[in-house]
């Protein structure tokens, strides 16, 4: 006997039309969806409204932004950095991302989110330290909040859920903000996070920069949907869709999302439009992918010369501002350079550390295959300057 076929079945029943009577949204989409258009402050009417020094301190981030970029790029040409992913032409994310985070909360980077790091107050050479390939984050993630750089595409993202989830179920009014490419959004972290973190009403904001390529697969080739902030609307959770380059709309954005988290409002997905100027990293060649033209396009729709514009039109861009702006930046780039000139003193045994509570069987037998040939090597070494005399010496 099939279900049909069972007393009380009818295939003329008005229920076999749809769900049954139980059925019912959980909640109203329409407040979920985001803008039409990415929202911004900038050469609007809203712009009159901004607070002079929030402009001036964004400004000088996104200088001081700009030239830790370049300085770092220069970095891996002079082989002092093994790999970096610049985030030239995104520093409005990035340093909108630190400014709205309190002491309390904490930062969740990728990869690409060094200067996101550095504007929070980490040092920037300890930020670097991953992408120098001598250890294995770097910093100590509780001193400034800042979670380690993530390499692997979204798995910081169920991380910051977690760490978020705990927060709030302890009472602690803590905040964490995810960042990711859009690249990153195409991986299976970042459903389980959204998911998680909407059914959890989680103190999470996810931050993913839309730069256009998932290294060289443009996003037409990632998804169908209308904006990345759609689909937050399919986890339940409000989208923003935002103007990536636009430093004070990136603010206000993120800076809302956090205060409605806080405020046990839940989780918010926000896509700042922007666009990766330079390489995938320094490894890449772009030229095989997308066009210069394109990348002119955008270069003037550039974060600081947009907030330079607001700027000069307040008269608050002034030759000493600038002066003093420049020399800050160039400051940050001698001390980089110098201190990553240096080269470091690195025990190989560090390998093994940190990297579980308790060392794995696994790892404390590698760890002593290391630790064996490290010292056949200083005992081969010691051999060979005791058996090797000068030529006067060596003769009878």
């Amino acid at each position: 006997m099939t279900v049909l076929e069972q007393p009380g079945s009818s295939r003329n029943k008005s229920s076999l039309a749809g769900p049954p009577p139980a059925w019912r949204p959980r909640v109203d989409p329409a407040p979920l969806l985001p803008d039409e258009e990415p929202y911004r402050i900038l050469g609007t009417d809203a712009a009159a409204r901004l607070d002079s020094g929030l402009l001036t301190r964004l400004y000088a981030q996104l200088v001081r932004g700009r030239r830790y970029n370049a300085q770092a790029t220069a970095l891996t040409r002079q082989g002092r950095l093994a790999v970096y992913p610049s985030s030239t032409g995104q520093e409005a994310c990035e340093v909108a991302a630190a400014l709205a985070l309190e002491e309390r909360d904490w930062l969740f980077p990728s990869y690409r989110d060094t200067l996101a790091a550095v504007a929070r107050g980490l040092d920037p050479v300890q930020a670097l330290t991953l992408l120098r390939g001598d250890w294995h984050c770097g910093y100590d993630p509780h001193e400034h909040r800042i979670a380690p750089l993530c390499t692997p595409l979204a798995t910081q993202l169920p991380h910051a859920v977690g760490l978020a989830h705990a927060a709030r179920l302890k009472g602690d009014e803590v905040v964490a903000l995810a960042m990711v490419g859009d690249g990153g959004t195409s991986e299976g972290d970042f459903h389980e996070a959204l998911n998680f973190a909407a059914l959890w009403q989680a103190p999470v904001v996810f931050l993913v920069q839309n730069n256009g390529f998932a290294i060289s697969v443009p996003l037409a080739k990632q998804t169908a949907a209308p904006s990345l902030a759609h689909k937050a609307v399919g986890y339940g959770m409000p989208g923003r869709l935002v103007d990536g380059n636009d430093a004070p709309a990136m603010h206000q954005v993120l800076g809302e999302a956090v205060q409605r988290a806080r405020r046990g409002g839940g989780p918010t997905l926000v896509e700042a439009v922007t666009y990766r100027i330079e390489a995938h990293t320094n490894a890449d060649d772009a030229t095989r992918y997308r066009s210069d033209a394109e990348v002119e396009t955008w270069r003037a729709h550039d974060p600081i010369a947009l907030l330079e514009h607001e700027l000069a039109g307040r008269g608050l861009l002034t030759d000493e501002f600038v002066a003093t702006t420049r020399e800050s930046a160039e400051q940050l780039a001698a001390d980089l350079r110098e201190r990553m000139n240096a080269d470091p003193v690195l025990n190989p045994m560090d390998l093994f550390t940190h990297v579980f509570a308790e060392q794995t069987g696994q790892l404390r037998a590698q760890a002593a295959q290391l630790r064996a040939e490290l010292a056949a090597e200083a005992a081969g070494h010691t051999e060979d300057t005791a058996g090797t005399a000068p030529a006067e010496e060596a003769r009878p």
